[in-house]
């Protein structure tokens, strides 16, 4: 597998670590409730970013569709999901919590974030994959991709990228696309930030030159023009989205993200059964079909052994990406 095909196949309150902690006492003395009576999504990441909306748009799906009777989101944030993750590992046979991960954590495991990895809990899907744009504030003078590599090259300290929490797709493609570009990775001046709408606003503010984050995460603000979008990570352009990609544009690299669920370690093949049963439900469901036109999310359904040896390759291939860029 090529190093470039990483992640391939990274915003309602924020929750505090005490709160994740409440969150898995309050598990435990539950009494193991149902996931079809009360079903927790945790978003390990701030309100506002990918994470955050794809729990929430799988929230909605779950009850319009009438698959679980009450699902809430909560909200762990902090590197990269793996502060999320390493709590989310304390609760040992949760049959009513399902964790999304996805490309961000990833990355994240790789960079040596936490203190868990994927070894420590259970994969239940892989759900869609999304993919990241590179932009620039509408009034910047940078017009296209050759203007921002340009700039980019003539000072690469000095040019800033905003994006998801280090090592996320936004972050590894930043990196790559460095690489391509004749600029040493370790110049690469990357912004981490927990939430989208913390990077949003620092793009907005000119505090950062350039963003990279998932295109829905940012589509609204390009159709309204207060974003321009220079280029886009995915093979081929995307129906209805008039941006081309890198490779379009003669940098060739193309990255996607995907996005899933854990369920805890040590839930029983019953509980494992009905989690994925839940989710095929929702994939299925026509309501979730039109969620994933909606956010331009391309379809990526994997569950049981083909879903733990995707993780496993994609971690390998991450590992791979971190040493190879000296991140």
């Amino acid at each position: 597998m090529q190093r470039r095909t990483v992640l391939q196949g990274a915003f309602g309150a924020v929750v505090a670590a005490t709160t994740g902690a409440a969150l898995v006492g309050a598990a435990r003395s539950s009494g193991r409730a149902e996931a079809r009576s009360t079903l927790t999504l945790i978003a390990p990441a701030a309100p506002g970013g990918g994470w955050d909306g794809f729990a929430r748009e799988a929230q909605q799906v779950l009850r319009s569709a009438s698959i679980v009777n009450n699902a809430q989101v909560v909200n762990i944030p902090g590197a990269g999901g793996t502060i999320g993750l390493s709590q989310f590992v304390g609760m040992t046979g949760a049959e009513d919590t399902l964790m999304v991960t996805g490309g961000v954590m990833v990355g994240a495991i790789a960079l040596g974030e936490g203190d868990a990895s994927f070894e420590d809990v259970t994969p239940v899907a892989r759900l869609a994959d999304d993919f990241a744009a590179l932009v620039v504030p509408a009034d910047s003078e940078i017009q296209d991709l050759d203007g921002f590599l340009e700039v980019w090259r003539a000072d690469p300290r000095g040019t800033s990228i905003g994006g998801g929490s280090l090592g996320s797709i936004d972050h590894l493609l930043s990196g790559r696309l460095a690489q391509l570009s004749g600029i040493d990775p370790t110049d690469l001046n990357y912004i981490a930030y927990s939430g989208g709408g913390e990077a949003l606003n620092s793009l907005l503010s000119h505090t950062t030159t350039a963003g990279c984050s998932g295109y829905n995460e940012v589509s609204d603000q390009i159709e309204a023009g207060t974003l321009r979008a220079l280029a886009i990570s995915s093979e081929e352009r995307l129906p209805g989205v008039d941006v081309p990609t890198f490779r379009e544009l003669g940098v060739d690299v193309a990255m996607s993200n995907w996005r899933g669920f854990l369920a805890a370690p040590g839930v029983n093949e019953e509980a494992l059964a009905e989690f994925v049963a839940i989710v095929t439900e929702m994939r299925d469901s026509a309501e979730w079909q039109e969620t994933l036109t909606r956010n331009d999310w391309t379809d990526s359904f994997l569950t049981g052994e083909e879903f733990e040896q995707y993780i496993a390759d994609e971690s390998a291939v991450a590992e791979d990406i971190v040493e190879d860029l000296g991140l």
